[in-house]
């Protein structure tokens, strides 16, 4: 009997049902879906959520470009100015912080076409919902690096945009397997995350206890 169907209780042979609920797949197209508001307003949370998240994270780093540029600042402020890479990174993960728990209860807090897709091919959510996503989060990404040029036009075009290049020493397979790595990282602790088997009894190894007899008498108990 598989594990996922029942779980022991007792030496007897005793079974319960299994303590989590998996949730049924969702369909590859649902047409009713459309016409729920619930859907929309999952879109438009997806769009401002990657708009922000576009918005404050190109902003840093083109920033920080700035604030270490040899040719605007003298060599001691260029070299001691900016967040730095640590403070870029806050940036980016204390926006993906916020925004996704400000859009869980709403979208799921994708912002993320990649997690979008995952998602899709998982079967957690359906087709309609995942083109509207993407097409939504794609839009906000836009609009989002469309505000830091239209506020900081200037910067944007000197430091092309904030945009991530390769560091000296480092191929592009070098780069593309990074970035392979690191989206499959996220993915998979998106999946983690939202798995209902994580806080399941029966989804931990168990450790059971055996008593073993000593010569004097004395017994020691052991797990294995």
């Amino acid at each position: 009997m598989a594990k996922d169907e029942v779980m022991e209780t007792g030496g007897g042979g005793d079974f319960a049902a299994k303590d989590y609920t998996d949730p049924p797949p969702a369909p590859l197209i649902d047409a009713a879906e459309l016409a729920s508001w619930s859907l929309y307003r999952a879109v438009i949370a997806e769009f401002i959520a990657t708009l922000l998240f576009l918005y404050i994270t190109v902003a840093t780093v083109i920033g920080y470009k700035h604030q270490t540029d040899p040719a605007v600042n003298s060599a001691a402020d260029a070299a001691c100015g900016g967040v730095g890479v640590l403070g870029i990174a806050w940036a980016f993960g204390g926006m993906i912080f916020v925004l996704v728990y400000c859009t869980a209860g709403i979208s799921g807090g994708h912002i993320n076409p990649a997690v979008t897709f995952g998602l899709f091919l998982a079967r957690k959510v359906s087709l309609v919902r995942a083109l509207l996503y993407m097409i939504a989060q794609c839009l906000g990404a836009m609009c989002g690096v469309g505000l830091v040029k239209a506020f900081q036009s200037a910067y944007f075009v000197r430091y092309g945009g904030g945009a991530n290049t390769l560091a000296a020493g480092y191929s592009k397979g070098t780069g593309l397997a990074a970035e392979i790595i690191g989206t499959f990282v996220l993915v998979y602790t998106v999946f983690s995350a939202t798995d209902p088997k994580r806080s399941a009894r029966d989804s931990h190894v168990p450790v059971s206890t055996t008593c073993h007899a000593m010569p004097s008498g004395h017994r020691i108990l052991s797990g294995k």
